[in-house]
């Protein structure tokens, strides 16, 4: 890889975009992070993902104003109670209220124009389709047709200067996303995974985000360092 390559990450302050930026910045990359303040229920998020932001030397971390919250539609944008204390199959049967439409196809075509702006050579993503609620714009599928679109709607496309969209935790199951980020030295005390934090910012244990880390933690054998309620 030549000196200088420059990436874009998409930072949630969660376990899968940490892990994602981690891998980035091995692969030899220079991480612009970028968080999206869109209203979520769960905003204490963003101060995880500035501490992440810090913690893997990110050259610029900007958190991006999306308001969201008008068009409502999802229990994180405060639309109905978030699904809590659902068992494996329950998350896997469907796409819960907790989906906020179209979020990673919006966060991604403003992640490209980041890209596109600096001179980036990819937008890194933490989607994957193992051990995840059903969200439709998590699929290698939906990755794919992104990549086509970026290649065709921008000038670095037109050029052949191709951004590329990298999710590379796409078919990892959150075990392997987190033993990888271990192995990366990730403080994992650093991440908010919790869709329904309180005031401090301690993680309700019961949502399906807290429910997939938790397991996750107990299989590997490991302590999870993430503050409960």
């Amino acid at each position: 890889m030549k000196k200088g390559k420059k990436a874009v990450s998409l930072l949630s302050g969660g376990i899968d975009s940490a892990v994602a930026s981690a891998i980035a910045k091995k692969a030899g990359y220079l991480i612009y992070g970028l968080s999206f303040d869109y209203g979520q229920t769960h905003r204490f998020e963003l101060s995880s993902a500035k501490k992440l932001a810090k913690h893997l030397g990110f050259a610029n971390h900007i958190i991006f104003p999306l308001p969201l919250k008008q068009f409502g539609a999802s229990a994180l944008l405060g639309k109905g109670r978030i699904p809590k204390g659902r068992s494996k199959d329950e998350m896997q049967s469907g796409i819960p209220n907790s989906y906020v439409p179209a979020r990673n196809l919006v966060f991604l075509a403003i992640g490209s124009a980041y890209a596109e702006s600096i001179a980036a050579d990819a937008v890194v993503i933490g989607a994957h389709t193992l051990d995840y609620s059903g969200y439709p714009d998590c699929r290698p599928e939906f990755m794919d047709a992104f990549q086509k679109a970026v290649n065709l709607g921008t000038k670095a496309g037109v050029e052949k200067r191709l951004i590329k969209i990298w999710a590379p935790l796409i078919n990892m199951s959150k075990v392997e996303i987190i033993k990888t980020g271990l192995e990366l030295g990730l403080d994992f005390s650093l991440t908010l995974s919790c869709y329904d934090p309180d005031e401090k910012g301690r993680a309700c244990g019961e949502c399906d985000s807290c429910v997939i880390r938790k397991k996750a933690f107990q299989d590997i054998g490991k302590r999870d360092p993430g503050i409960y309620r």
